[in-house]
C-alpha cells in the first residue's frame, strides 16, 4: 500500500534581495510503501535536508505534489501543519531536542498533552513503548541525566506516541558512539517490523545498511536506489559503498 508519493519535486531559493536563485531539488520523484524503512543518502548540498525538510511540512517545494496516504502536504495551511505535523509524523533528530526541563516522562508525552488527550490515554501508550525501548527504569529522570544512547531512545519514544504514519529521521546516529548507535539502528529494525515506517537521512553507510531500500540523491534528483531483498547487511554495505563511490567519482548510475 503506497503511504508517500513524491512526485516531480523541486525546491528553488533566491538568495536575499533576488539576485541569485539556487535549484536545491530538481527533479524528485518516488514513494514509499506502508511498513518500508528507506535511507535517503547523498553528498553534502546534495538536496536530502532539503527534502526532509518538504516532507515535515516545514518548506514547501516549489513545484510539484506530496502526498501522504492522499493527503496533499501543499495545501495544508500554515494554521494546520503544526497539528499535522504532531499527529501524523514523527522526529528524532540528531541531537534530541528534548526539554531538559522536562523529565524523560515529560519529554515523551509532550505531544500527546498538545493534543489534549486525557491521562489515562497518555500512560497507557506510555507504558508499553516505554518497555519496548528498555527506558522504564529512566521515566523520572531528566534529560541531563541519562547517555546520549537513552535520550535518542527518548526520542524514539516522542516519536512513536502518537502513533504517526512516518517517522523521519535527521541523522539519527550523528551525535552517538558506535556501540549506542548499534543499539539504536537495531532498534530501528524491530520498530521496523512492527509495522513502522521509517524515512532516515542519513551520511553513514553503516546506518543505511539497515534499511530495506537506500535512494541516493544527487544534484537534485534521485540518482540511484538499491533495495536490500535477501542480501546481508554487509552486502548491503558493500553496495552503499560502491555507489557512493560512483557519486563522488562522477560515475555513470
Amino acid at each position: 500500500m503506497e503511504l508517500l508519493k513524491v512526485e516531480q519535486v523541486q525546491k528553488i531559493y533566491t538568495t536575499r534581495f533576488g539576485g541569485n536563485n539556487v535549484q536545491a531539488l530538481r527533479d524528485i520523484t518516488f514513494s514509499i510503501e506502508k511498513g518500508e524503512y528507506v535511507a535517503i543518502m547523498g553528498e553534502s548540498g546534495s538536496g536530502k535536508t532539503t527534502l526532509l525538510n518538504i516532507l515535515a511540512t516545514l518548506d514547501q517545494p516549489t513545484k510539484g505534489k506530496i502526498a501522504l496516504e492522499g493527503t496533499d502536504l501543499g495545501r495544508i495551511s500554515e494554521k494546520k501543519a503544526a497539528k499535522f505535523r504532531r499527529e501524523q509524523l514523527g522526529f528524532v533528530f540528531q541531537d534530541f531536542n528534548l526539554l531538559d526541563t522536562l523529565s524523560v516522562k515529560d519529554n515523551i508525552l509532550l505531544p500527546m498533552v498538545l493534543s489534549g488527550f486525557s491521562h489515562k490515554e497518555m500512560i497507557s501508550r506510555l507504558k508499553p513503548i516505554a518497555a519496548r525501548l528498555h527506558i522504564t527504569e529512566l521515566l523520572e529522570k531528566y534529560p541531563y541525566e541519562i547517555s546520549g544512547g537513552q535520550k535518542q531512545r527518548t526520542a524514539i519514544a516522542r516519536g512513536l506516541i502518537m502513533n504517526p504514519k512516518v517517522i523521519l529521521a535527521d541523522e539519527p546516529t550523528g551525535a552517538l558512539d558506535s556501540h549506542a548507535a548499534m543499539q539504536l539502528l537495531e532498534v530501528f529494525g524491530e520498530i521496523n517490523q512492527d509495522g513502522q515506517t521509517i524515512l532516515m537521512v542519513t551520511h553513514s553507510t553503516e546506518a543505511a545498511s539497515h534499511a530495506k531500500r537506500v535512494l541516493f540523491i544527487k544534484d537534485g534528483i534521485v540518482y540511484h536506489q538499491i533495495y536490500r531483498g535477501d542480501r546481508s547487511r554487509e552486502e548491503m554495505y558493500q553496495m552503499i559503498t560502491n555507489v557512493l563511490t560512483a557519486i563522488a567519482t562522477g560515475g555513470e548510475r
